[in-house]
């Protein structure tokens, strides 16, 4: 049975998901920085970290289908309002950042997700750029 809704929380994590598999590997440093941010984050304060496997497996199933990666755009996007794309385009960009360089997969979704949550390109390219300036090491 196809998911037909994600609650915010639930899109949030979506979208950490899909970058994360973006590059076909889910790697530790990304896990770890999920569960950190989930943890954290105001956004999800009445979210349970047991919840971040549930909603990984619903993500996964989805991209199992042929249209899978638009399905769960649009799930993610029906979830939530503006401001909150906005959090979920850098919560992608946090998970990218979390192994080092994104890779050439990992770019190309973040333009792919930047488009289906029509985030303006300014915007999308400031956020990138606050991820990136987080994560440098001297």
């Amino acid at each position: 049975m196809a998911r037909t809704r994600f609650n915010p929380q639930e899109a949030l994590v979506c979208a950490m998901v899909l970058m994360s598999v973006a590059d076909r590997q889910m790697t530790d440093a990304e896990l770890a920085m999920m569960a950190r941010l989930v943890q954290e984050l105001p956004a999800f304060a009445e979210f349970h970290p047991a919840e971040i496997g549930v909603v990984t497996e619903t993500c996964l199933r989805l991209l199992d289908q042929a249209d899978g990666l638009d399905q769960a755009c649009a799930l993610i996007r029906e979830a939530l309002p503006p401001r909150l794309r906005e959090t979920a385009y850098l919560l992608a960009c946090e998970v990218a950042a979390a192994d080092g360089e994104a890779t050439q997969e990992e770019l190309q979704f973040l333009q792919e997700f930047r488009i289906a949550m029509d985030l303006d390109r300014l915007v999308a390219g400031a956020i990138e750029r606050a991820a990136k300036a987080r994560y440098q090491v001297i």
